[in-house]
């Protein structure tokens, strides 16, 4: 525990607090419950996403998952895992369906590999299996300890910039310039270089009102930026009709901000359980299929790691080695989202970077994550009172806790080179390629590299001498998978 929090210790109030350790971390159970809702809002989006990804595709039979069975079991799985989470781990780091992961198993297991979706699905239950075993026997945690300050703090920085490039991306203020292009620069500001749409509009006014909030120091100043800037998405929907992005470029990127029609309906289910541990290894073969388990398990394991120590130092719970205690435990917890998603068809589920935005707004225990996976659990149900929200009225809140988390860049020793590097390809990689696991795996392999040419190859500890040697062969999977045929 920190000095900073040491200090802030009082008795605890009663049972709740002292379970979740509300007083000790120097938060309170309103301070709590406001952290996550902001958390579930800013993370909502994965229930319409998820399924546009995983959903929609047909495997090798035939078989399409469906989009409102996807978004079920991705709401089911979300709510119980950041419930359990919470109630083990005790830190309000949101669980839900890992970005990333999902495409991964959606593009290479189901498209390229031409696994039914129950295989593809086995694998992730395989994966989950895998990550829970080395939590278990500490191996996880070694890695995390084993990792050298710098580089913990250039994960949080460059885990800043992908989520802060994430909510630029969602708002639309930053897109995708058309490949008829023809050009060699892939991204732009806005559409033609100009803020063109009124959803991009709305961001820019939620991101001034947040930026205000930050400024002002106003408790619960993000959750109040949501819900403002959600009103305003409402009125600006109700007076030029904007629309969805699926219809023009200049509509809203996901949920259209407009008030339900109804309240929802059960949610279907039928996907639960839906898995065949096996039968990829009789369709692709066991080679193959064991190089696929292995690319999720170092996506898994590292987006996890990554995300774990960024939202750990963001909120102060780290100790004075900067690692978090009860690590094992959350650890554990965490690689058996995995096991639950893939049973539940929903993917790999893992911790997610969103929940940075309940912590800037003051989360600090596994409160916050109850409260998330409560909400989570009624999204099943009452699917359209998340929809008024659209992603533009959170993006703004990502933006400002990218800003917060750039602030550990000081942390960094920029005067030695062989750190400096590994940083900032850390840092650069994360955001370019849209993977927190990518940007570990390069720094590090210049880490270990860029330490070893400065003559401190005895420094570093044989952990990262033999992750830098595996994300050697993750980066090689593709020209593996073709000679393996």
């Amino acid at each position: 525990m920190s000095t900073t929090q040491s200090a802030r210790r009082t008795a605890p109030a009663g049972g709740l607090d002292r379970f979740f350790h509300i007083t000790e971390r120097g938060s309170t159970v309103a301070t709590e419950i406001r952290g996550g809702v902001v958390t579930f809002f800013a993370m909502a989006y994965i229930v319409l996403l998820n399924p546009l990804i995983i959903g929609t595709s047909p495997d090798r039979e035939g078989t399409v998952l469906g989009i409102p069975e996807v978004a079920a079991v991705t709401a089911l799985v979300a709510g119980v895992m950041s419930i359990l989470f919470g109630v083990v781990a005790k830190y309000p780091f949101g669980i839900a369906t890992g970005l990333g992961l999902n495409t991964l198993v959606a593009v290479t297991l189901v498209g390229q590999q031409g696994l039914t979706w129950p295989e593809a699905m086995g694998l992730v239950v395989i994966d989950g299996i895998i990550i829970c075993i080395l939590a278990v026997s500490g191996f996880r945690t070694a890695v995390f300890r084993a990792i050298p300050d710098s580089m913990k703090a250039a994960m949080s920085v460059g885990i800043g910039m992908f989520i802060a490039l994430i909510g630029l991306v969602d708002a639309g203020f930053v897109r995708r310039i058309p490949d008829a292009a023809m050009t060699t620069v892939p991204v732009q500001l806005g559409i033609g270089g100009s803020i063109a749409s009124w959803p991009t509009f709305v961001f820019i006014i939620g991101l001034i009102i947040c930026g205000f909030m930050v400024v002002r120091r106003i408790p619960g100043g993000l959750f109040i930026g949501i819900v403002v800037t959600t009103i305003i998405a409402l009125i600006v929907e109700r007076i030029v009709g904007a629309g969805s992005s699926a219809d023009a470029p200049t509509g809203w990127s996901l949920a259209v901000p407009s008030f339900p029609d109804s309240l929802g309906s059960a949610p279907d289910l039928s996907l639960v359980g839906n898995v065949d541990l096996f039968g990829a290894f009789i369709h692709a073969g066991v080679i193959a299929s064991s190089l696929l388990v292995f690319t999720l398990v170092l996506a898994n394991f590292f987006d996890a790691m990554g995300t774990m120590t960024a939202l750990g130092r963001q909120g102060n719970l780290t100790d004075e080695s900067g690692n978090l205690p009860g690590l094992k435990r959350a650890l554990v917890v965490e690689g058996f989202g995995a096991v639950v998603g893939g049973a539940a068809s929903a993917s790999s589920n893992t911790v997610y970077v969103d929940s940075s935005a309940g912590i800037a707004d003051g989360a600090r225990t596994g409160l916050a994550n109850v409260v998330t996976g409560v909400l989570f659990l009624l999204a099943m149900f009452f699917t359209p009172l998340y929809e008024i929200v659209p992603i533009e009225a959170a993006a703004p809140v990502l933006v400002v806790v990218g800003a917060l988390m750039m602030m550990q860049v000081g942390a960094v020793d920029w005067s030695k080179f062989y750190i400096a590097l590994p940083a900032f390809l850390t840092i650069v990689t994360m955001p370019f390629t849209y993977s927190i696991a990518d940007g570990i795996g390069v720094g590090f392999i210049s880490f270990t590299l860029m330490a070893a040419f400065a003559g401190k190859a005895k420094d570093i500890h044989w952990i990262m001498w033999l992750i830098s040697a595996l994300f050697v062969v993750f980066f090689a999977h593709g020209p593996i998978m073709a000679a393996l045929g």
